[in-house]
């Protein structure tokens, strides 16, 4: 198989920008033009090359992998290598590898008028092999190059799903339904947290020509409790705890999101002491057997509208300290 040169068919050095690419391309498809050598057969083979340079050249993708496989090439043939000995399997294109675009025959009709038909030939074998599968067809006689036919693959989409601190601790599902009436059932998993994607393979929009869906995320938030502050896997929670019982020690009520424990306090307990309970926190996502803990912050509740009986008795406590002192 014969290597094409791309960048000399064109005229240009392989650092050549885009500008010079199409305006290399520009002045030398009016020259070959069919149109303008009618019965050349060696001005139309000449025409093919251009557009078959061109088609690769002004396009980003394309052009880099010609370079990659430019650069294979030359040292192949520098060690003295033969074309059919080249291992063209690494650049083989393969079907449905992403779509490219060719001037349409009506731009180029506005470029240089007339037809701009290539006849029977199409593209090389050397373009047939290294970009083949990107898309289209062969030129038919009186067309353009290729017909477009771009494939796709189908955009990622986001929808965000608010889920509770007692559906992150057990796990839950959502059901999605779009208006086409087509239904999706997510599994959340417990230990989610708060902004994290949850990825539905190929539930996203649809491809075009034939290529494949894109994805679907969902994006988790956490609805905020009215008792417990998520911290990571642990949990905090503030608990009220009477005068009594703080000076004493005794036993207080500590929710949980699976209902509530007594929690043991000890004589003399400080005003905002936390104690942390082992285990009762939410699951870690990737081990779901383990939990966090829960963090439950003393709030020391002094108490209210006195008797004279219990102001006596403070100010005899009162007077007991200082005695004391």
């Amino acid at each position: 198989m014969e290597y094409k040169d791309y960048y000399k068919t064109l005229g240009v050095s392989k650092n050549a920008e885009q500008k010079e690419i199409k305006k290399a391309y520009r002045k030398l498809a009016r020259q070959y033009h069919p149109d303008v050598n009618k019965g050349d057969a060696t001005a139309e083979e000449r025409f093919k090359d251009i557009n078959e340079a061109y088609e690769v050249l002004s396009d980003p993708d394309k052009r880099q992998k010609y370079d990659q496989f430019g650069s294979q090439w030359q040292q192949f043939s520098r060690a003295g290598g033969r074309a059919q000995d080249f291992d063209w399997s690494q650049w083989a294109a393969q079907p449905g590898s992403g779509g490219f675009r060719t001037v349409s025959p009506e731009e180029f009709e506005q470029m240089f008028g007339g037809s701009g038909g290539f006849g029977q030939g199409g593209f090389s074998d050397f373009f047939e092999t290294l970009f083949g599968g990107m898309g289209g067809q062969r030129a038919q006689p009186g067309g353009f190059g290729r017909q477009q036919t771009v494939t796709r693959r189908g955009r990622d989409m986001e929808h965000a799903v608010q889920i509770t601190l007692e559906e992150v601790l057990h796990g839950t599902t959502r059901t999605l339904q779009w208006e086409d009436g087509r239904k999706i059932e997510a599994k959340i998993p417990k230990g989610v947290k708060s902004g994290s994607k949850i990825r539905l393979s190929g539930q996203g929009g649809s491809g075009t020509g034939g290529g494949p869906a894109g994805d679907l995320y969902l994006i988790v938030e956490t609805y905020d409790h009215p008792h417990f502050v998520r911290e990571d896997n642990h949990l905090r929670v503030t608990v009220p705890v009477d005068l009594y019982t703080a000076v004493l020690g005794g036993k207080a009520e500590v929710p949980t999101l699976e209902g509530s424990v007594n929690l043991t306090i000890p004589a003399g307990t400080s005003n905002g002491q936390t104690i942390r309970l082992r285990g009762l926190g939410l699951p870690h996502l990737r081990e779901p057997e383990k939990r966090g803990d829960l963090y439950a912050t003393v709030d020391i509740q002094l108490p209210q509208n006195l008797s004279d009986e219990e102001k006596e008795l403070f100010e005899k406590l009162r007077a007991l300290r200082e005695k004391a002192a």
